[in-house]
C-alpha cells in the first residue's frame, strides 16, 4: 500500500512520541509511523492526508485552512533544498533512515522553523528536538529499492 502524506507532516514525525489532538489521532498516527518504518511507500499529496483522516470529520479543522498550505509549501522547499526530494503532488519515495537523521539535525539546527511558525506543537518539538529525539517513533531502517 501507499501512505497519502502532505509535505509539513515530514516534518511533525520526526517528533512523533505518540502524542496528538485525540486517541484516534494517536492511534492511526502510530500506524502510520510503524509503517513508514517499515519502508512502506509515500505519496505526496496536496491538502489532508492520512495523517489528518481521523480529524476531517471535525467542523472546521485547520487541515484545510490557508496557513496549513503554506506551511506545506515551505516545508516542501526547505527539504527539497536540503535533501534534493521533490515534495511535488504525485511524487512517490521511501524515507530513509539517513534521511530522517539529515532532516532532524536541520530542524534541531533551526532550518525548518518557520514552517512550524504558528503551530500549537511547535514548543513541544523544540523540546523534543532539544532532548535529541528521546522516544520517537520514526526510525526507518531501510534503504530504497533501486529501479
Amino acid at each position: 500500500m501507499t501512505i497519502l502524506i502532505r509535505p509539513h507532516h515530514f516534518l511533525c514525525m520526526l517528533t512523533f512520541l505518540g502524542k496528538g489532538y485525540s486517541a484516534a489521532f494517536v492511534k492511526n498516527y502510530t500506524r502510520i509511523v510503524e509503517r513508514l518504518n517499515t519502508g512502506e511507500d509515500i505519496k505526496i499529496v496536496d491538502g489532508p492526508d492520512d495523517i489528518c483522516k481521523p480529524m476531517l470529520h471535525e467542523a472546521g479543522h485547520h487541515c484545510h485552512n490557508g496557513s496549513v498550505k503554506a506551511r506545506d509549501g515551505i516545508a516542501s522547499r526547505r527539504i527539497h533544498d536540503l535533501l534534493g526530494l521533490d515534495l511535488m503532488t504525485g511524487q512517490h519515495l521511501k524515507l530513509t533512515g539517513a534521511q530522517v537523521e539529515t532532516l532532524r539535525k536541520a530542524y534541531e539546527n533551526g532550518a525548518f522553523r518557520v514552517a512550524c511558525d504558528g503551530c500549537q506543537w511547535q514548543d513541544m518539538c523544540t523540546s523534543i528536538a532539544a532532548s535529541n529525539y528521546r522516544g520517537c517513533r520514526l526510525n526507518p531502517d531501510h534503504e530504497p529499492e533501486n529501479g
